[in-house]
Order: structure tokens, then sequence, then C-alpha cells
């Protein structure tokens, strides 16, 4: 049974209840028992980011292995990298049930979870005794809903994850924990940016690593504080800078779910995040690496995420439709674009048509 959940991939998962399929896929992984790609990464594909390095630029975004009970599992997967998370220092129930909505007419998602978790330490604990010590895992930190000092909590999960994580990615723009957001605000970021470097170089001085740090932005910022923003994150040296999370718009969609609250990913997403993701590339001079989200469901959404920016990708929504050979694929015509055009290697295509993206308009 548990075999055919992958073979026959999203088909039988979309029988069950949106979290229902969600366990199942990670008791699979748990288990072992998933498909491992046939041959190892083209070498075009490999590439360096933040000091890491990589055998692909495709990851798992957060959200799906929030507690990282498989990073492993997932890397073996044939992705190039996972993020586990979000991960708030206590640990919460999240939101009320039911709380994640299929748009099966739009190929996308609207959830409301609210950073549901089992806290920092059931996760560092998960990550200090993991079985390899190989692969790039990052975590993705959050604030709890109910804390009274929310900067402080981001800056505590700097802490407990800066010597097991590859990277870790602060996640400020959630639309599920009421005004979270708010901390996107340039007066806010700019003190964020600071206590969250403060902390790090503190670490450092007591002997921790420098694990990198990357911002990740929702697609809903303001034209307006687009620049202040991206100029924030320059000044106070992030390491990169993600692109995006999801969106309260709701572009065009025609499946009833359609009217849920929650953040949208999928499909509907792609267009808005992509052309965030050019403007702050063009914004930053592809000076600061950036993490392209949003609506990768084919090769070629991924390789349109390079091309407008992304040095990495990252998908999820995409797996539910698709199911985990999308990964393959998604490798498969990332080496033949670098083939194509006889270039040496993946990174010689990022931001290749970033300024034709980033002169569309968000929404369409």
């Amino acid at each position: 049974m548990l075999r055919s959940l992958f073979d026959l991939g999203p088909g039988l998962l979309a029988l069950l209840p949106p979290e229902a399929a969600h366990e199942a896929t990670l008791k699979s992984l748990e288990l072992g028992i998933f498909p491992r790609p046939a041959r190892p990464d083209h070498p075009c594909l490999s590439l360096s980011f933040a000091g890491l390095t990589l055998s692909n630029p495709v990851g798992l975004a957060a959200g799906f292995d929030k507690d990282a009970r498989v990073p492993d599992a997932v890397l073996e997967l044939g992705f190039g990298f996972t993020e586990v998370g979000t991960v708030t220092p206590r640990a919460q129930p999240g939101n009320p049930r039911p709380r994640v909505f299929r748009l099966l007419r739009d190929h996308a998602v609207i959830n409301r979870l609210g950073f549901n978790n089992a806290g920092h330490q059931v996760a560092r604990e998960r990550l200090r005794w993991r079985f390899s010590t190989e692969g790039v895992i990052g975590v993705n930190i959050g604030a709890n809903k109910d804390s009274g000092d929310r900067i402080a909590d981001y800056a505590t999960g700097i802490a407990a994850f800066c010597d097991v994580a590859s990277y870790i990615t602060v996640n400020i723009s959630s639309p599920n924990t009421p005004g979270l957001r708010d901390l996107q605000t340039p007066a806010a970021l700019d003190e964020l940016l600071k206590r969250l470097m403060e902390m790090r170089e503190t670490l450092v001085a007591k002997g921790k690593p420098r694990v990198p740090i990357v911002i990740k932005l929702s697609p809903d910022i303001a034209e307006d504080d687009l620049v202040a923003t991206i100029e924030l994150l320059a000044a106070h040296h992030v390491d990169a800078i993600a692109v995006s999370n999801t969106t309260l718009s709701r572009p065009g969609l025609s499946d009833p779910a359609a009217r849920e609250a929650g953040g949208l990913s999928g499909r509907p997403l792609f267009h808005r995040a992509t052309v965030m993701l050019a403007r702050v590339y063009e914004a930053t001079g592809g000076l600061i690496p950036l993490v392209g989200i949003g609506g990768i469901d084919s090769g070629e959404s991924a390789l349109a995420k390079i091309e407008a920016g992304a040095t990495l990708i990252q998908l999820y929504t995409g797996l539910i439709y698709e199911g985990p050979g999308l990964v393959g694929r998604i490798k498969e015509h990332l080496t033949e674009a670098v083939r194509a055009v006889n270039a040496a290697a993946i990174t010689d295509l990022v931001g290749k048509k970033a300024k034709a993206w980033a002169a569309k308009p968000l929404d369409v």
C-alpha cells in the first residue's frame, strides 16, 4: 500500500483529505518506501550557493517536513537540498481544521495551517542525530502566534539551529500568523536584521559556525516598498533572498475552494512570484543569490525561474499534482537547456531573462 502511494502518485493521494495524504507520504518516506533516481545528477547542474555545494538546484520547500522527520529521505528522492520547518520556539497546534484545500481546477492549494509544529527542541534533536551528515538541509524559522517578542523568537531560532542547519531561512512572510508580515516593513525589518546578525556574530564568537541567513519575502509586498526592502537586505549582508511565499491574491481562479482564507500556492502563483523574483534580481544587480519559489510544476516553469534570476528553486505544491517524478523531469529539462545554448553549467542561465520578466505586470 505504501509503495503504491508513489507508484500511483497524486491520483491515489487525492482520494485522501489533504492532511491525511501529507501524513501518509511522510510515513512512506520514514519507512524508506519511495523511488530513487536511476542515475546521478549531470555535472552541469552542480553549483555553489552561500558557501554550500549542491549537486543540483532543485529543492523541497518548507511546509512539507515541518518537524525534520525525513530530510535524508527527501534528498534521496533526487532533490539537491531540502528545507524543514517552519519551526517556532514552542510547539503549537496551528489553526483549526479544515485548513488545507486543494484547488483541483487550478492546480493550486490554499492553506491556513498557522505554523503547526513540534517546536525547536524536537527538530533540533532530529537534525543533531541524523543518520547522514551529508546533504544540504535548511531550517525555516518562525515566531509563535502568541509571542510577546517575535524578533526574539527569530534570534532564538538562529541560536537553536546554527550548528545543525546548512542555512536558516527567516520566514516573515506567511499570511497565516496575524501581524507576521508587519516585520517586512522597513523599520521593523531593519531591527529584525540587526538583531539576527548580532546573534550570529555572538554565536560565531563562541565557536559556532557562521550559518548562512536567507530572508523569505511575500509576493504581496507593495511595489513602493520593494526597493527599500531590498536596500535593507543588502545593507545587512543577508546571504540570500527567497522569493516568494504564498499569496493572498486570487488571480483568476475557477475552483469553488478559491474563496477559502489562507495563502495560495501552486500554478496560479507562478506569474506573480516570478515577476517579483526578477524585480528583486534587477534591484540587487544579481549580487545576492535568490531562491525562486512559487508555481513550479514542470521543467519549463523551473527553467523560467532560473532565467528570471533564481540560483536555486524550490517546489512543493507541484509535487501534489505531478508526483515525485517531477523532480527528475525538471533536472532533465534543465540539463537539456544548458546543452541547448552550449553553456557549461546551469548557473550560466541565471538571470538571462530577468529584465523581460521584471517589466511584466504583477497580475495578468
